[in-house]
């Protein structure tokens, strides 16, 4: 894994809450910088010098990443002058409320407001942070300052999934409007995005040029990460271990985008932009989440000498296709993916030059974010180019072009809860026959409730599809109760 050469500076924070917000007040307020502190120390600010001119940001979002961009590069102004040969300071800051009280202090200097156009239109500010989250007021703000010349850096997954291509079109236009010009076109740095901490953009940017990626798996959202090992580990339900990353900050009042597994299909469309150069509506990914999972499936998950992880995977099916998912599925204990435990982020990438190459860290909290933003503001500060943030389209350059198919082969889990009567096992092997389903094992603990069972078939590697028809077919028989749970099964030759 390549080492941020800020990690060593930071004491990371616990794995924290992303809660930077944002929303327009009325009438519009501008407050002037309060007064420091009188134990702030000034010698850290950077040296001015004949060499040294000044990089001027606005950062909109002045919640936890916000103020953890701000703290690190106010303690370390000196190095960042030193790496970029220019003085980084921060001239505008928009946050929601003007009036909320925060846990950081606002640079020399640096006008507080809660306009965000106040920092989008000032012509002295080289490059824009957005911190905000959200989608609609965000992708409003980001293309406003990527058409105005300005540098932007965002941590936002859920903007850039949502308005990818869109982005792509904007940053082309750009680049061709530059040609004409003698300034540069603006860059598009995002490395926050993904997996927070861990600089898994720039490998996928830089690593694999003359590599060809055949598959990412990821653990890739470190709330139900947390929540699932819990339930592994404690034992814990459903509900009681959603309440424990509740307490702890890892899930939001309204944990629908983390449990959903939609928060992990957004970063997982962005990574499979990077690594197979196709560009795939969201809803296109098939996605399932971790709430239909209870703690009978990880004593099944334990009996085959494994557990359960919430995993984005994408992998390249022939020259041509390639197939995503995000879904619970079970991980034998000898793979690496299975000891990643509590809020901790993993992603894999298997590559026909490299093979298995695993990059895990901290996927959220202030510290690991802001470091990722910050390795970002300094890369755009030195001048470094990036013409092509997303890399190339598939297909260019390359004969082997890909599309996105939405059916894949793996083995499968496969859980039913019964009603226990005669003719239920038969039932199953006929209805698996019917489908073209091989039957690899089933599993099945004491029955301690005939009239609330459950059992568990494993299958060999089939379709998605036919394992949905089967599993639309046994819903509709009179024994079955509920909805039937499946999962795929990782590794053993599966997807």
């Amino acid at each position: 894994m390549k080492l941020s050469i800020f990690t060593s500076a930071l004491t990371l924070a616990l794995f924290a809450p992303f809660t930077a917000g944002f929303g327009l007040q009325h009438p519009r307020k501008v407050l002037p910088n309060p007064t420091r502190p009188t134990h702030y120390s000034t010698s850290l600010r950077a040296p001015k010098t004949s060499l040294s001119a000044t990089t001027s940001i606005g950062i909109i979002g002045g919640g936890t990443v916000g103020g953890g961009i701000i703290s690190i590069l106010t303690s370390r102004s000196s190095l960042f002058t030193t790496l970029t040969g220019s003085e980084i300071k921060v001239s505008r800051l928009a946050v929601r409320d003007l009036s909320k009280s925060r846990d950081f202090t606002t640079p020399q200097g640096c006008v507080v407001t809660d306009d965000l156009n106040d920092v989008i239109n000032d012509p002295e500010i080289d490059t824009v942070v957005e911190v905000m989250g959200g989608t609609t007021l965000a992708k409003d703000a980001v293309f406003a300052a990527l058409k105005n010349g300005k540098n932007v850096v965002t941590a936002n997954k859920a903007m850039i999934a949502a308005y990818l291509p869109d982005l792509e079109s904007l940053l082309s236009e750009l680049a061709e409007s530059a040609k004409t010009s003698t300034k540069p076109p603006p860059t598009l740095r995002y490395e926050a995005a993904v997996c927070g901490g861990i600089p898994i953009i720039s490998s996928m940017k830089g690593d694999y040029v003359g590599d060809e990626v055949e598959m990412i798996t990821g653990i890739i959202n470190g709330c139900t990460n947390y929540m699932l090992t819990n339930m592994d580990k404690e034992g814990l339900s459903y509900d009681e271990s959603l309440k424990g990353a509740s307490d702890l900050g890892y899930a939001e009042a309204d944990p629908t985008l983390d449990v959903g597994g939609f928060d992990a299909r957004s970063k997982l469309k962005i990574l499979m932009r990077l690594a197979f150069g196709i560009s795939v509506p969201e809803s296109s990914i098939s996605c399932e989440g971790i709430t239909e999972l209870t703690k009978e499936d990880f004593e099944y998950a334990a009996m085959l000498g494994g557990t359960v992880k919430l995993l984005a995977v994408a992998k390249r099916v022939s020259d041509t296709k390639i197939a995503a998912f995000v879904s619970p599925a079970y991980v034998g204990n000898d793979d690496v993916l299975a000891s990643i435990a509590g809020a901790t982020n993993a992603v894999e990438v298997v590559s026909k030059n490299l093979g298995s190459t695993t990059y895990s860290g901290q996927g959220a909290g202030r510290y690991p974010t802001a470091n990722s933003c910050i390795n970002d503001i300094v890369r755009t500060a030195r001048g470094d180019r990036d013409t092509m943030p997303f890399n190339a389209p598939a297909g260019v350059g390359d004969e082997k072009e890909a599309a996105f198919v939405e059916d894949f082969k793996s083995k499968f889990y496969i859980r039913l809860r019964y009603k226990d009567q005669n003719g239920i096992t038969k039932d199953c092997g006929s209805l698996c026959e019917k489908h073209g389903i091989g039957i690899y094992s089933i599993l099945q603990n004491p029955i301690k409730n005939r009239n609330d069972a459950a059992f568990v078939i494993t299958t060999d590697r089939v379709e998605l599809s036919r394992v949905e028809a089967f599993v639309r077919e046994v819903e509709g028989k009179e024994w079955t109760l509920g909805e039937t749970f499946f999962m795929p099964i990782l590794r053993d030759e599966a997807f």
